[in-house]
């Protein structure tokens, strides 16, 4: 079942300001990966990662020596204007969701949570505002499709993989701020880093990324819901 409140002119704001922000980060990653297959062409090959592409190309247009054609380094000029613009008009739209995040209340007591940081926060207070459409934690976290699908019958109970119904843009931002959390737990000795530690060792890293998006899903509507702040204390029960 899925809760949908009225958002404020606020809330559409910033919604808008990150449906742009994805938009352009898709388009960014599809140039890339457009550049990789035409140099591979000529047997050039960078990393994996977005910054050594961008070294990558740099490199590739100074060398003389690499077989690239005259006709093909204007175009691979063209190419990496097009991904540095990319490149500023996403880091302008942080600029203005930092900004957005520093001004609003909620968004900021969410960023004491593990994992949330301004990106996060705003996603989450443009997609369910003050939460009181949910009556639990529970709720909201299914309207994110974070809960498990359920396949029972016969008074027994199967548990499947999450539903992923609802916002998949906000599903996706918790589940990366998880993932990062899940990183780092182990060099800390709060609750809730030692509860996710000992998940992972005994499940797959991706079922315990999941399980905490869970939890942060369910802490940040109480503190939505109540104008609270972080408890640690409360985190693991």
């Amino acid at each position: 079942m899925r809760f949908v409140g009225v958002k404020s002119v606020a809330q559409q704001d910033i919604q808008a300001m990150h449906r742009v922000r994805a938009s352009l980060v898709e388009q960014r990653t599809a140039k890339g990966n457009q550049i990789r297959g035409l140099v591979a062409e000529y047997g050039l090959v960078a990393a994996k990662e977005m910054s050594s592409l961008r070294s990558a190309i740099a490199h590739w247009l100074e060398d003389a020596d690499n077989g690239l054609s005259m006709g093909f380094r204007y175009l691979l000029a063209g190419l990496w204007r097009d991904l540095r613009m990319a490149d500023e008009r996403i880091a302008e739209l942080d600029g203005q969701i930092n900004a957005a995040a520093k001004a609003d209340p909620d968004a900021r007591r969410l960023q004491q949570l593990r994992g949330v940081g301004p990106v996060v926060a705003t996603a989450l207070v443009a997609c369910v505002g003050d939460a009181r459409q949910f009556t639990n934690g529970r709720q909201m976290a299914a309207s994110l499709g974070l809960t498990p699908r359920q396949c029972s019958s016969g008074g027994k109970e199967r548990l499947l993989g999450i539903s992923k119904r609802g916002d998949a843009y906000v599903r996706s931002l918790l589940v990366h701020g998880a993932r990062a959390m899940l990183r780092t737990a182990p060099r800390h000795d709060d609750p809730l880093s030692r509860w996710v530690t000992r998940l992972a060792s005994r499940s797959h890293p991706n079922v315990a990324c999941v399980a905490m998006a869970n939890k942060t899903a369910r802490m940040a509507w109480a503190m939505l819901r109540h104008g609270t702040n972080y408890q640690p204390a409360l985190a693991a029960a």
